[in-house]
């Protein structure tokens, strides 16, 4: 019988964290603790991918032999590159340019380890944003305080609003984490879902996964 290898997912993201919670698999979490800076004149697209697989480097090297999972997005609006704002002030100047746009949110996904090939791929959503005024834009902030997402919508919440219509083959992706597409990786990784038993379910006020700390 072959041994199923330890998961890991490289990421400090909650939203993360829920959705891979989905496919029922034991994991741990290791934060990368990497530069997610853009590189100069990087497309947002490339961003989405490099930094997926650098995230997932990082911490394979930490677990020799484990599965590890990589993951980042980026939001592309008219050429322009949209991040994590961080702070309220960014937000706001975010939501105001997407206000009345299309944008495209690149969720870049990779999969390291398990004496398999790395594999990095992508997954782009197409959002059109509803044109709002400033009081309706600043009313969300203050409800949702979404700084540490890109382009500052939340949409698995009360950023659902600022949205008229969400295109994407992989109905996880513009939340963070494109589970149709990590299953795929996971198989080619030799992991499956449908085939690997699910952890005993936690202890009330009990969590999913482990945190690892580095």
């Amino acid at each position: 019988m072959t041994m199923q290898p330890s998961i890991v997912l490289a990421s400090s993201s909650v939203y993360r964290r829920e959705l891979f919670e989905r496919l029922g698999l034991a994991y741990e979490i290791d934060v990368p603790g990497i530069d997610e800076s853009a590189l100069e004149g990087e497309p947002p697209v490339r961003t989405a991918r490099r930094l997926s697989l650098a995230k997932a480097e990082a911490v394979a090297a930490r677990h020799p032999g484990a599965v590890v999972i990589g993951a980042d997005q980026v939001a592309e609006c008219e050429g322009r590159a949209l991040g994590k704002p961080g702070t309220h002030e960014r937000a706001l100047e975010q939501l105001q340019f997407l206000s009345g746009r299309k944008a495209f949110f690149h969720s870049g996904i990779a999969v390291v380890g398990g004496n398999r090939p790395s594999r990095v791929d992508c997954v782009d959503t197409e959002v059109v944003f509803r044109e709002l005024a400033r009081e309706a834009l600043e009313a969300y902030l203050l409800r949702e305080r979404p700084y540490d997402c890109a382009g500052s919508a939340r949409v698995e919440a009360l950023g659902i609003a600022l949205v008229e219509s969400v295109k994407s083959e992989d109905p996880t992706a513009l939340i963070g984490l494109p589970l149709i597409r990590l299953v795929s990786l996971l198989r080619l990784a030799g992991v499956d879902p449908l085939r690997t038993p699910s952890p005993p379910a936690p202890l009330p006020g009990g969590e999913g996964g482990r945190q690892k700390k580095g």
